[in-house]
């Protein structure tokens, strides 16, 4: 994080006007901490305004882009920063409209207290979803952004020219959640040619509408590539799993809850969304177990020898599930494991 900035940032804004109102910038400072790094990317941040969930995804020729890019939080926005990237527009950024700025105010504080301004490019979109975007002058060709409702696209030293008007299209025609039409605005950009470089790292984070308090519950995906020759197909495939992930979440909070028939029908839905194999046995193990739970103990045991195929030490996780209340008795479990061995 570049402290000055953060600071003649903060400054500017120190007392807050009243909305609307032009605040004078602090002085221009430049980063004396580190030099510049170029992360050059393409990225989209946006709100989804059935769901007012926020996000924001990444594909760069750059380890790790994940790491520096992008920033978001439940009730307050998300942010990308990249070019040559400057990471504390990402936490001042969040922070200036967790102070009630909106993202044009915050993002405007924050360029016009950068000496550096001009290689930069930032992205930013609030809880209500007002956007702003900044490409700076000497952002490296192909350089340039679209703002469209509720959302931007924003590309630098692309092999094309189109990559962000072709990353705003497949976002407005996509359906499905937030989640999936930003990896479709992902997939656009490679259909345009993407980064003239290559490509070897993406990221994608999807935040709630309003905050829990709990941001381990608020992230509804937070997922990254960090090196990969084909990152944006590797990224899909994580949030397909991570959809199996959430619903086997789901059905074990339903089982504590005491929902057996709540947590069959989640974690049966994790079953649809990957084969066996992407979960190395989970789903089709607990769904067996909520099965012979509630006294259905034949339909449950082909969903056991399922996991027991992906590993057989899940026929000793069975047996110690009784002493957690998780089966009725020892004897069932044995009987369980047993027939997991025997294959039926």
């Amino acid at each position: 994080m570049r402290i000055p900035i953060l600071l003649a940032a903060l400054t500017a804004f120190v007392p807050l006007p009243a909305s609307g109102q032009d605040t004078p910038p602090g002085p221009p400072v430049r980063s004396l901490a580190a030099p510049l790094r170029p992360v050059a990317t393409y990225s989209i941040v946006a709100r989804d305004p059935a769901t007012g969930e926020m996000g924001v995804a990444v594909q760069s020729h750059w380890f790790s882009v994940g790491s520096i890019v992008p920033w978001a939080e439940a009730g307050v926005g998300a942010v990308a920063t990249q070019s040559f990237v400057e990471p504390s527009y990402g936490p001042l950024g969040l922070q200036l409209m967790r102070m009630g700025r909106s993202a044009p105010e915050a993002l405007k504080a924050l360029v016009s207290t950068d000496a550096d301004e001009a290689v930069r490019q930032v992205a930013m979109v609030d809880a209500q979803g007002r956007v702003a975007v900044h490409t700076g002058s000497r952002a490296i060709f192909a350089a340039g952004h679209h703002v469209g409702e509720g959302f931007t696209t924003q590309a630098n030293m692309m092999e094309n020219a189109t990559v962000w008007d072709a990353m705003a299209r497949a976002f407005e025609s996509a359906k499905g959640d937030l989640a999936e039409r930003l990896l479709a605005a992902l997939e656009a950009a490679e259909g345009e040619g993407g980064d003239i470089r290559g490509r070897q790292s993406a990221a994608i984070v999807v935040v709630s509408a309003t905050s829990t308090g709990k941001p381990w519950v608020d992230r509804k995906f937070d997922l990254r590539i960090e090196d990969h020759p084909t990152p944006v197909p590797e990224l899909r495939r994580l949030v397909l799993l991570q959809r199996a992930y959430n619903a086997l979440n789901e059905g074990d909070g339903l089982v504590t809850a005491g929902d057996m028939a709540g947590a069959m029908a989640a974690y049966t839905r994790a079953m649809e969304l990957v084969p066996d194999e992407a979960t190395n046995g989970e789903a089709p193990f607990w769904v067996g177990v909520t099965l012979a739970s509630i006294g259905r103990e034949e339909e449950a045991v082909p969903y056991l020898v399922r996991a027991f195929r992906r590993d057989p030490r899940w026929a000793e996780l069975i047996s110690r599930l009784p002493a957690s209340d998780l089966l009725p008795s020892g004897e069932m479990a044995a009987r369980l494991a047993a027939r997991m061995r025997a294959g039926g």
